[in-house]
C-alpha cells in the first residue's frame, strides 16, 4: 500500500516527525524497478544533505522531497547550474 505525500505547506499542520515517516514509508514503497541503487540513493542524499536549498526535507527549487526524489530514476538534481548528483548516479 502506498501512502500519500502531504505537500510542503502541510508541514505547518503536521507533526514533524510523523511526517517524516511517511516520507520514508513513500520512498520505500515505490517499485524496486523505478528506484535507483541503494548505494546512488544514499550518495544523492548525501547531496542533498549538503546543499543550502534543502529546507525542511524538501528542495527550495522543485519543491519535492528528497528522500523521495533522489530514489527514482530518471530524476537529477534540479539546482540551476546544473546537477549536484554526480552523471554516475
Amino acid at each position: 500500500m502506498t501512502h500519500p505525500v502531504p505537500c510542503p505547506r502541510c508541514l505547518e499542520r503536521t507533526d514533524g516527525e510523523a511526517f517524516r515517516r511517511t516520507v520514508e514509508e513513500y520512498a520505500a514503497s515505490l517499485p524496486e524497478e523505478r528506484c535507483v541503487s541503494d548505494e546512488a540513493y544514499q550518495a544523492r542524499l548525501k547531496v542533498c544533505q549538503k546543499c543550502g536549498a534543502l529546507f525542511d526535507g524538501a528542495c527550495r527549487y522543485c519543491g519535492c522531497f528528497v528522500l523521495v526524489r533522489a530514489r527514482k530514476k530518471g530524476l537529477s538534481c534540479p539546482y540551476p547550474d546544473g546537477s549536484k548528483w554526480p552523471e554516475s548516479i
